[in-house]
């Protein structure tokens, strides 16, 4: 295990160093992974960004781009010919139809390389001609980013949290109390571990419908080829004081470790470790919605997210003798537009409240992160409208599940951040003063002039913040 762990780490700062020496030398490239957690809306994100980046009339925070040094931006076949390309054209064309509707959500990784020809700015600008830069986009479910964090956790510490977790979520306890039950000093049997395994998983999808996070092993939501493999077929079990060779416990132990080293791992490895740009993307409105125990969920799930970014700056010889490190993290609230613009603000200083103990984390490493509030495709439009005396901010669009329009207002969330953490981290069953709806909106028909692109709110922001510095 210790010799395997080496050579990954080897090999990967060979490949690592290659890069360096390849984008120093001679064409740039930034590599961003996107992910989120579930219905964050990472495919959205990446079409609505690459089309805009493409069409860039609605970027203007997009600072070489309002000083018209973007001169021309274009698809490339990708340079990892072993991953699915992103299909941005059918997600596109899903979104911007006569009848637009909501892409398939991410089930693999993917990637995507857009090329972005510069006019270089400074003193030396009139002595140099345009450069090119490649953003490669990398796209993976937020399911297997959870997964990172049990690289660094026993089979026995990842069953003591888990089982605490489930107690406190919906089809938990029925999965608890039937772990405990179990005797899992026993002799294994494969029918015991196969309706373990499916109780289990039965509970992680009710939690994750229900609005909860960290729901892992993310493989087993999304199986996959994997589906019925051994290395899926294990549960978590209270500790054991010495279990014998050959019983229950014993043998979800090694296929939990082998759910590591061959499945976590290689993801690490070919993927992950590569990663120098990195946006995180959060349905904090449905958490919100969902109760105080999703939100104080949430937040320990993006502390523990952070754990596997090893964020710090990516010096010149950082990078040749430790391997790349994310150097910029964006937390994103997604679904803005479910808002109206003035309670926006708000969003985003919950967004940073959630994410405070990874932001101060990555901070200390020499990351540079930022939470904003953002949508990455509008699909609203803002109404005030009268209510019982009332004027109320209120957003109008097309509900997703009957098609038919309508005007909503979700409850104003509170300036102080606290008034919702305080009674997430006290185990509060609901809100006491209100309730925060949220609804499922279609997106809206687009009418697109040329050089736009989709409408968004803020992901000229993001973009800048992301690449801007290496335009």
């Amino acid at each position: 295990m210790v010799i395997g762990t080496i050579a990954d780490t080897l090999t990967r700062s060979v490949e690592n160093v290659t890069d360096t020496v390849s984008g120093v030398l001679f064409e740039p490239v930034i590599r961003l992974g996107v992910t989120g957690l579930s219905r964050a809306g990472k495919t959205v994100f990446i079409t609505s960004l690459v089309a805009n980046l493409l069409d860039r009339g609605r970027m203007p925070q997009l600072v070489a781009q309002t000083e018209s040094r973007i001169l021309a931006a274009y698809l490339q076949p990708q340079p990892d010919d072993t991953l699915p390309r992103f299909d941005y054209e059918t997600h596109l064309g899903a979104l911007t139809s006569t009848s637009p509707s909501w892409p398939d959500s991410t089930r693999a990784v993917s990637e995507l390389r857009l090329s972005l020809k510069i006019k270089p700015n400074g003193m030396l600008s009139g002595l140099q001609g345009p450069r090119t830069v490649h953003l490669d986009i990398v796209d993976y479910p937020g399911e297997w980013l959870l997964d990172l964090g049990l690289l660094e956790k026993s089979y026995a510490d990842w069953s003591k949290d888990m089982l605490e977790r489930m107690a406190q979520r919906p089809d938990g306890p029925e999965f608890v109390a039937m772990a405990q039950a179990e005797d899992a000093t026993a002799g294994f049997e494969e029918t015991r571990a196969r309706a373990l395994a499916e109780t289990y998983t039965k509970a992680l999808n009710t939690a994750r419908e229900a609005g909860f996070s960290d729901c892992s092993p993310g493989r087993f939501l999304l199986p996959g080829d994997l589906a019925g493999s051994p290395v899926l077929t294990f549960a978590p079990l209270p500790p054991q004081d010495r279990p014998p060779r050959r019983s229950l416990w014993r043998e979800m132990e090694r296929r939990f470790e082998a759910y590591k080293s061959r499945v976590v791992r290689p993801f690490f490895r070919n993927h992950f470790s590569r990663i120098d740009r990195q946006v995180v993307l959060v349905d904090a409105l449905g958490a919100i919605h969902a109760g105080p125990r999703a939100v104080e969920d949430l937040r320990q799930t993006m502390a523990d997210i952070l754990g596997a970014f090893r964020p710090g700056a990516n010096a010149f010889l950082t990078q040749l003798l430790l391997g790349k490190r994310v150097e910029k993290i964006l937390f994103a609230a997604t679904k803005a537009d479910h808002l109206h613009h003035t309670q926006h603000p708000r969003l985003t200083g919950i967004m940073e409240a959630l994410v405070r103990d990874a932001r101060d984390r990555a901070r200390f490493s020499g990351a540079e992160t930022e939470a904003m509030s953002i949508a990455a495709l509008r699909a609203t439009t803002e109404q005030t409208i009268s209510h019982s005396g009332q004027e109320l901010d209120c957003v109008r669009g097309t509900l997703l599940d009957t098609g038919k329009q309508a005007a909503f207002y979700p409850g104003n969330l509170p300036e102080d951040p606290g008034h919702l953490l305080a009674p997430a981290r006290e185990g509060a069953e609901s809100w006491l003063d209100q309730d925060y709806k949220i609804m499922r909106f279609a997106p809206s028909r687009l009418t697109l002039k040329p050089g736009e692109g989709p409408p968004h709110i803020r992901l000229d922001r993001a973009a800048q913040f992301l690449i801007g510095d290496r335009l």
